[in-house]
C-alpha cells in the first residue's frame, strides 16, 4: 500500500524550500551569496521563518527518502535500486551541472560579483566554473545518492537482522536517539560548503530507513504526538531565542544542543503528524508531488534571474520584489520543467527520465 504521507511530506517541504529561499535570497542576516536585505534597518519576518524551518525540513526529506527507499527495495533488487537512484540523483547532480547548471551559476556569480575575479580566465575555465557555482541545491541529490549506496552495503552486512530489531524501537528509545542525532551533527561536516553534513542526513536516512518505515513505530509516534509536537516547538522556540542574528547554515550554530533537537523532534512531530492526518491524495496532491521534484531543481533560477535583473536594476517596493520572486521561483519551475522534460538528452541529464512517459513505479 502506497504510504500518501510520504509524496505529502516531499511535496509540502519543496514548498517550504521554495519561501525559506526567497527570503534567504533577500535576508538581512548577513548570509553571503545572495542579494541581501531590500528594507534596511527593519526585522524582517522572513528572517525568522528561516530560522524556524532551516534545522529540520531537510532532515525531514532525508528520514522520508530512507522510508520511501525501504518501500522501493520491497518489490526491487539492491542492483535496480542503485541503477535507478544513479539516473534520478547522480546524473542531474553531475552531468546535469555541465549540461545546465551553468545558467544557475552564471546567476550566481551576478549576485556575488564573481565575474569581476575571473574576466581574465579563458572562457572554458569560466564555463567550468559556472557549472561548479551553479551545483546550489543538487547537494541534496549528491548526498542522497551517497545514502542509498551505503545503504546497500549495509542491507549486504545486516541480511535482515536490524531491520527486524528496529521494528521494536519503543518511546523510550525514540526520544533517546535525539543524543545520537546530535552526535551524528557533529561528524562528517565539510569545511566549506556546510550544507554537506554527511553524518547527520546519512543517519536521517538510515533510521528512515530502518526504524520510521515500520508500521508498528509510526504508530508509537502517532500516539505519543503530543508529547513530539511539544518537543519540537519547544526546542525549535529557544533555538530562534538563542542563536537569531547569527549565521544558522555553519559551524557552531549548526553544530548547537537547540539546533540538533529541533532537527530531530520537529522531523519525527511533522512526521507523525502527516501519518496520522495526512495519509490520503486529492488529484491536486498527486499533482503536485509528481511536479514537486522539478519544482526543486530548478525553482532557484527564476529566483535568482528576479534577484539579478528586477531587485539589482529597479526600485520596485520590497513587497512587489518578494511577490515577484515567489511567483518566478515556482513558476518559472513548472514551466523550465515542462521544457526540459521535452528534450530528449536534456530530460535525461537534468531531471534523471529515460522517457518522457514513464510507467508508474513504486513509491521511492
Amino acid at each position: 500500500m502506497r504510504k500518501h504521507y510520504l509524496d505529502n511530506i516531499k511535496w509540502m517541504v519543496q514548498i517550504l524550500v521554495v519561501l525559506y529561499h526567497v527570503f534567504f535570497m533577500y535576508n538581512g542576516i548577513g548570509l553571503p551569496g545572495v542579494y541581501g536585505q531590500l528594507t534596511e534597518g527593519q526585522f524582517i519576518p522572513g528572517d525568522l521563518f528561516q530560522y524556524i524551518v532551516y534545522p529540520w525540513f531537510m532532515t525531514l526529506l532525508f528520514i522520508a527518502a530512507g522510508m520511501s527507499s525501504k518501500i522501493y527495495l520491497g518489490s526491487h533488487t539492491d542492483k535496480e535500486f542503485i541503477k535507478s537512484r544513479t539516473t534520478r540523483l547522480l546524473v542531474p547532480s553531475t552531468i546535469g551541472v555541465l549540461a545546465f547548471g551553468y545558467v544557475q551559476g552564471y546567476l550566481n556569480m551576478a549576485l556575488s560579483g564573481a565575474f569581476d575575479t575571473v574576466s581574465e580566465l579563458p572562457g572554458v575555465i569560466q564555463y567550468l566554473i559556472m557549472c561548479v557555482s551553479g551545483i546550489g541545491v543538487l547537494w541534496f541529490l549528491q548526498v542522497l545518492w551517497v545514502c542509498s549506496v551505503l545503504l546497500v552495503i549495509v542491507r549486504k552486512i545486516e541480511k535482515g537482522r536490524l531491520l527486524k530489531v528496529c521494528s521494536k524501537t519503543n518511546i523510550v528509545v525514540l526520544i533517546l536517539m535525539a543524543v545520537l542525532f546530535f552526535g551524528a551533527g557533529l561528524l562528517l561536516n565539510t569545511p566549506f560548503i556546510a550544507c554537506y553534513r554527511f553524518g547527520l542526513y546519512i543517519l536521517a536516512f538510515l533510521t528512515g530507513y530502518f526504524i520510521f518505515s515500520h508500521d508498528e513505530v509510526m504508530e508509537r509516534i502517532k500516539k505519543w504526538l503530543p508529547l513530539f509536537a511539544t518537543a519540537g516547538i519547544v526546542s525549535c522556540v529557544l533555538f530562534c531565542v538563542r542563536h537569531f542574528g547569527e549565521n544558522y547554515a555553519d559551524a557552531p550554530v549548526n553544530r548547537s544542543i537547540s539546533y540538533i533537537l529541533c532537527a530531530y523532534f520537529m522531523s519525527v512531530a511533522v512526521l507523525g503528524f502527516a501519518a496520522k492526518y495526512l495519509n490520503f491524495t486529492t488529484p491536486v496532491m498527486t499533482w503536485s508531488y509528481r511536479k514537486s521534484f522539478g519544482i526543486y531543481v530548478f525553482h532557484y533560477i527564476g529566483l535568482s534571474a528576479v534577484a539579478v535583473f528586477v531587485a539589482g536594476k529597479t526600485d520596485l517596493p520590497a513587497a512587489v520584489i518578494y511577490i515577484l520572486s515567489a511567483i518566478a521561483a515556482f513558476g518559472g519551475a513548472l514551466l523550465l520543467n515542462a521544457i526540459i522534460s521535452r528534450i530528449p538528452f536534456l530530460r535525461w541529464a537534468v531531471l534523471g527520465i529515460k522517457k518522457r512517459k514513464v510507467a508508474k513505479d513504486a513509491q521511492g
